[in-house]
């Protein structure tokens, strides 16, 4: 083993052996959570890695993996990785044939590993697959299926093949997993299908144990701690934040049980909640404000009285944490006495409806916006924001428990080297706004079969991010993400601007307005795309004794959601948050929302910016026209 710069599969024998009677995974199998210890999994690793060698897996075959988050995906992994292999993370949202053609033509599979319920979704593209040798199954799923078709085996029987080659050969295991070196290749993990052929990014064994190392620079866990994993596996923020940070500290992994469908599955996460009763969550911040509206809901439900004084604990609270990292101090010392008092009375009864056990959350994905930083904080579940891509393994900086700053996306981790250039690729100065570029062994090894993508994305081992940001000129460890450095809006004078702030803030702050995407391609003006919340907006037009079927129930509608945006112009109550400029001068009822199913939102429930421009191209050209600009046109009010 090499200390310095170790490899998966060094990291986990090492982890295993000293934690090896900590529970490392929890799932509800039959309606009973069952739990597996560190050492447990290390052998159900290695038997399904000499399972996959007497079926004929060679070192660097790529298997592919297709299923929802639970137990058996990172025991399969694992014996994948422990083969040699190199895994290739498929997300279940993934639904035409055709890109899940892309991904396993692409990347080289000759193995298939998928869950009972993703079954279907291979078995309707494996005729076009003729590298592919085997399909396993597992077989431990709630939904399983009736009979294998040719070419199809069960996990069970992989690892009882995996028994007999151990009782004989088990040197030829260790004299693979031994093989292994740092720079070889731990994965390809697809970008999440914004573009008709997505890249495959190429990440190492190191990149994966240098990232673990470098994230736990900035944040630590408790040993014997709970994590409750919502977001896919197939993503590389689950495995570094969430699958090696627990092994590293002897602490385990809860997962959702697992439903019929993605919406089933959804629907299981209060109880899975409640019962696994997590000290720690990765989420994202789609999932965090459903959270915060179930909060709200479920308080607004107790009456007007507790409402009333739900939210004006929580205005307490928010004032005295101020922007977290100035919290307290003398001018609102007076508050502190009244944030004990509430906590035991309110807040203590929300985080029990959280398990109780709740120090925070991680939040990655997207930008989460500074209102619902503020409102975990104040019921005493702080959500930290962080922030990161698959090309840095991916964590970058994070916020956490005593260092944190609202609106900023957290320490830089260390080692790791990072700077903030203009588009001439100069470094700019401190504080400054520029696209994030960072050097560090997380940076990823290039993309599958695209040297050009990674020589323009990778120059003298610097990894050009595409995002936009800045470090804090009064603490140099924070960083601040703004945005898209490469999707910004252009007006017509060739201004750019970054859209994510207001796109981010409109839904936070109105209860009317469900998703937001702003609009100008060197335009004469900004205009914006919204998905409305209608059951909100016709319980308010009701309010008004308006039928919201009828046009004058619409136009109260349209009229509402144009007093939100304007809530952020002169005289309103958000107003210089955002450059009046950019305020958009036309707006576009969508008739369907953002949706992983439509393609206009991608498997980590960020909006796929160019997806939706696509399908709303018509709406946005009309926008551009006299007629199109009034909010009151026939479009609008037939999208409402």
């Amino acid at each position: 083993m090499n200390e310095n710069r170790p490899t998966i599969i060094d990291f986990v024998e090492k982890y295993t052996h000293q934690f090896a009677n900590n529970v490392y995974l929890r799932e509800k199998v039959d309606g009973v959570w069952k739990e597996i210890t560190q050492e447990e999994t290390r052998e159900a690793a290695h038997r399904i890695a000499a399972g996959l060698m007497s079926l004929g897996v060679k070192k660097g075959d790529k298997i592919a993996l297709l299923s929802e988050s639970r137990a058996m995906w990172i025991l399969a992994e694992l014996g994948a990785m422990y083969a040699g292999a190199v895994d290739v993370p498929l997300s279940v949202n993934l639904g035409e044939g055709r890109d899940l053609l892309f991904r396993i033509h692409h990347s080289d599979t000759e193995w298939i590993m998928v869950s009972a319920n993703q079954l279907k979704k291979i078995r309707e593209i494996i005729a076009e697959c003729p590298r592919v040798k085997k399909v396993m199954v597992f077989d431990d799923t709630a939904f399983n299926v009736d009979g294998l078709m040719e070419g199809e085996m069960r996990m069970s029987e992989v690892m009882e093949m995996g028994d007999a080659f151990l009782e004989k050969n088990s040197q030829e295991l260790v004299d693979r997993y031994t093989s292994i070196g740092p720079d070889d290749y731990a994965n390809i993990s697809y970008t999440s299908g914004t573009t008709a052929d997505p890249k495959g990014i190429l990440l190492t064994h190191r990149n994966y144990t240098a990232n673990v190392a470098q994230g736990n620079s900035v944040i630590t866990i408790g040993e014997g701690e709970v994590m409750l994993i919502i977001l896919p596996l197939d993503h590389c923020f689950a495995h570094v934040a969430g699958m090696y940070t627990m092994m590293f500290y002897g602490g385990s992994i809860a997962f959702v049980p697992i439903g019929r469908n993605a919406l089933a599955t959804l629907k299981n996460v209060p109880a899975a909640i409640r019962e696994t009763r997590p000290h720690v969550m990765l989420s994202v911040p789609a999932l965090a404000r459903n959270f915060k509206k179930n909060i709200e809901n479920g308080i607004k439900a107790k009456g007007p009285k507790v409402e009333k004084l739900f939210n004006f604990a929580v205005k307490n609270a928010i004032a005295y944490n101020k922007e977290y990292y100035n919290r307290g101090g003398l001018d609102v010392c007076w508050r502190k006495p009244l944030m004990w008092l509430f906590d035991k009375l309110i807040f203590k009864n929300v985080r029990e409806s959280f398990g109780g056990r709740m120090k925070f959350f991680v939040g990655g994905g997207a930008l989460l916006d500074i209102e619902l930083q503020r409102f975990f904080c104040a019921v005493g579940m702080p959500m930290f924001q962080g922030y990161g891509l698959t090309e840095a393994t991916p964590i970058i900086c994070a916020n956490s428990t005593g260092h944190a700053i609202f609106g900023s996306s957290g320490r830089i981790v260390r080692p790791m080297d990072c700077k903030i250039c203009d588009e001439q690729g100069n470094e700019v100065p401190v504080g400054t706004k520029g696209e994030i570029v960072i050097r560090g062994e997380n940076v990823m090894a290039g993309y599958w079969k695209n040297p050009k993508a990674t020589a323009d994305t990778v120059v003298d081992g610097w990894l050009h991010t595409g995002d936009m940001g800045y470090i804090c000129p009064w603490d140099t460890d924070f960083l601040y993400v703004v945005g898209r450095f490469k999707s910004l809006l252009i007006s017509s004078d060739g201004e750019k601007y970054s859209p994510e702030g207001f796109e981010d803030s409109l839904p936070e702050v109105s209860k009317y307005v469900s998703q937001v995407v702003l609009h100008n391609n060197q335009d004469p003006y900004t205009m914006v795309l919204i998905v409305p919340e209608k059951e909100a907006l016709a319980e308010m037009v009701k309010k008004q004794g308006l039928d919201p079927a009828s046009r004058e129930g619409k136009v109260a509608m349209l009229k509402q959601i144009q007093s939100e945006i304007d809530s952020y112009r002169k005289g309103g109550a958000h107003y210089g948050l955002f450059p009046e400029r950019w305020l958009p001068a036309a707006v576009v009822i969508c008739d369907e929302p953002f949706t992983i199913a439509n393609r206009m939102m991608n498997s980590t429930m960020k909006i796929v910016r160019g997806k939706v421009e696509e399908h709303y191209a018509d709406r946005i050209a009309y926008s551009f026209t006299p007629e199109g600009k009034q909010l009151l046109n026939e479009k609008n009010i037939a999208s409402i």
